[in-house]
């Protein structure tokens, strides 16, 4: 039986932040647009949809993990764990316990959703938030898991950077605009470097169990180097915004905290000294995205 903190551990709280990174910027977007073309903004919309977006969010990036839990402790690619505690494949919870926690997630981000589609009578969005939850369980789900074929950080940018981000604002503003685009597309970007930190690390057992991640089909070095590129461009991507909203250049204040994981990640760290890199890259991105929410407010 697990106990409450191993529970915690496999939920994986260091992954969080991309989850509340893309509603924090879709928001200031969102914010920036109603200010721009009304002269201010109703908070009263505003804030709901906001909270109802990060429930969203969060309950999606919980199921995903346990889900991802669950797939991989059956298939054994967790037998040789270098990376943060499972549940399935530490064997602390029975497979089944860990398939209804997942379950149990994504439904109630399910039902936040249907909320905030309701409150936005954005109806349409059904179709994406039902694709949003099939790519969480079919990461490492079903029989023939996209995240074994190097296609998880594609998912990842799309339903991480440009849904989550380009959702949250156009719920709030029920238009989509090109502040939010280039925030997705950055947000997207910190997000697939956090995965790319866990499938770097896992080249060696992903090798072995037949697990054709991204990172082991471009190998080391090439996974190195688009570990880099994605933890910088996000920065050059909103010089078009800092051109026209002069506070935003305040983002750049989260770019040292870039420097430390990529010098790290261009040395050759490997096993468990990347999982410092895994909570240096989720802060961030969580400081990039909450830099451009309060610049973009301002």
């Amino acid at each position: 039986m697990a106990s409450l903190s191993q529970w915690v551990q496999g939920a994986r709280p260091r992954t969080l932040p991309a989850a509340l990174s893309p509603v924090a910027a879709g928001t200031g977007a969102a914010i920036w647009q109603l200010d721009t073309q009304t002269g201010g903004v109703d908070w009263a919309v505003v804030i709901p949809r906001a909270l109802l977006a990060l429930a969203v969010a969060l309950c999606l990036q919980v199921g995903v993990n346990y889900a991802n839990d669950y797939s991989d402790g059956i298939r054994g690619t967790d037998e040789d764990r270098v990376g943060p505690f499972r549940l399935t494949g530490s064997r602390a919870a029975a497979p089944r316990q860990v398939r209804t926690a997942a379950i149990a997630a994504l439904a109630a981000g399910a039902l936040f959703g249907v909320v905030l589609i309701a409150l936005a009578q954005i109806w349409w969005m059904l179709i994406v938030g039902a694709a949003a939850i099939a790519a969480a369980w079919f990461y490492t789900g079903g029989k023939n898991p996209y995240g074994y074929r190097g296609l998880g950080e594609v998912f990842v940018f799309l339903f991480f950077g440009l849904v989550a981000v380009n959702g949250t604002a156009y719920a709030i503003t029920v238009q989509l605009g090109w502040v939010s685009v280039l925030a997705s597309v950055g947000v997207g970007l910190l997000a697939v470097a956090i995965l790319l930190t866990n499938n770097l690390r896992d080249i060696p057992t992903d090798s072995v169990s037949g697990k054709q991640t991204l990172a082991v089909r471009l190998g080391e070095r090439g996974t190195r180097v688009l570990f880099a590129a994605t933890m910088l461009a996000p920065f050059a991507l909103l010089v078009p915004v800092m051109l026209v909203h002069w506070p935003t250049v305040a983002v750049l204040v989260a770019l040292p905290l870039a420097i430390a994981p990529v010098r790290t990640v261009l040395r050759g760290a490997s096993g468990r000294d990347l999982i410092p890199v895994l909570g240096a890259t989720g802060r961030l991105e969580l400081v990039y995205a909450l830099l451009l929410l309060i610049s973009l407010a301002v």
